[in-house]
């Protein structure tokens, strides 16, 4: 008798979005030759991540994901830009450790991908929320260095880290 084992890798759509979401991410450092690169290191290390059910190496590449924005900050690269970057880095991050909990919950072929979205779609509300409060305030103070808003959302990642279960 031979029981059926249970794939645990993430489910499809939160691999899918989190890959997708993170490789929007670096198309907007392009400005930036090496942010880009950097950037592109850290989408392939989240997919390394997401293909192993590798939480550390999710947050390793969403970590490239972010230094790349860094970088990219400080070559000039526009606020929006850095924005919006550092905000498809934070979701690519949540959706990928997400979508491992799911699959180490529940397995791959179960039924997740109402719940999937949902996270999904919160999370990006929620980042973009963030982002445009950074904005706001970075057009508040007068304009400034690129690095204020990043430094913002940097102690909103940091927030959100410290309060993660």
């Amino acid at each position: 008798m031979s029981t059926a084992a249970i794939d645990d890798a993430p489910p499809r759509a939160s691999t899918a979005i989190a890959i997708g979401v993170a490789a929007i991410g670096t198309l907007s450092l392009a400005l930036s030759g090496p942010a880009a690169v950097v950037g592109a290191v850290g989408v392939v290390g989240l997919a390394v991540g997401l293909r192993s059910s590798s939480r550390a190496a999710v947050t390793l590449g969403a970590t490239g994901l972010f230094c790349g924005t860094l970088l990219a900050g400080l070559a000039g690269a526009p606020s929006p830009l850095l924005l919006a970057a550092t905000a498809a880095t934070v979701v690519a991050w949540d959706v990928a450790e997400f979508g491992i909990g799911l699959g180490e919950t529940v397995g791959r072929a179960a039924t997740t991908r109402r719940a999937e979205l949902v996270h999904a779609g919160t999370s990006g509300a929620l980042a973009l929320i963030g982002a445009g409060g950074g904005f706001a305030v970075y057009r508040l103070a007068g304009g400034g260095p690129a690095l204020v808003p990043i430094a913002l959302l940097f102690g909103a990642v940091v927030l959100v880290l410290t309060l993660r279960p």
